[in-house]
């Protein structure tokens, strides 16, 4: 992605739609995760740690990889305005500290009620999914909505 961002209206959406980012996880990465959301597991953490686990290998936390789909929903399908309702997750295998994450968005499903839109979510390691699930989110319209006004003050 060379855009900082791209915003896409509901009545912009059509099934099969679809946006990638790709993002190689670097040791500071899960650092700053591990600062940030307060999981210091030491699977994520220590080497001396991490090799005697099924691992052999420090990996990076799940919620960091699942991150990464909120910044294409976020940033570039639908893109700024874009609400989550809910997200589902399927964690299908490690992502290991150098890995080269690509995540796909696509559209599956789009609901005029409420202008949702069911997307389809896959993060891929050397073309292995490591990660899945399905996002609902709200969509901004091209035609506002007027707010109601408030009552008045008595």
């Amino acid at each position: 992605m060379s855009e900082p961002f791209k915003t896409h209206y509901f009545e912009d959406l059509t099934l099969g739609q679809r946006e990638t980012l790709m993002k190689a996880v670097m040791d500071d990465d899960v650092i700053a995760f591990a600062d940030l959301s307060g999981d210091r597991n030491p699977v994520h953490l220590s080497d001396h740690f991490a090799r005697k686990t099924r691992f052999g290998e420090r990996i990076v936390h799940g919620l960091y990889t699942a991150s990464l789909i909120s910044t294409v929903i976020g940033m570039y399908l639908p893109g700024p305005g874009a609400v989550y309702i809910s997200q589902t997750l399927n964690f299908r295998g490690p992502v290991k500290i150098g890995d080269v994450i690509n995540v796909v968005v696509e559209v599956a499903e789009l609901i005029e009620q409420g202008r949702r839109a069911r997307l389809h979510c896959e993060c891929l390691v050397d073309g292995k999914v490591v990660l899945d699930g399905e996002a609902l989110v709200m969509v901004p319209s091209k035609h506002r909505t007027p707010r109601p006004a408030a009552p008045a003050k008595a």
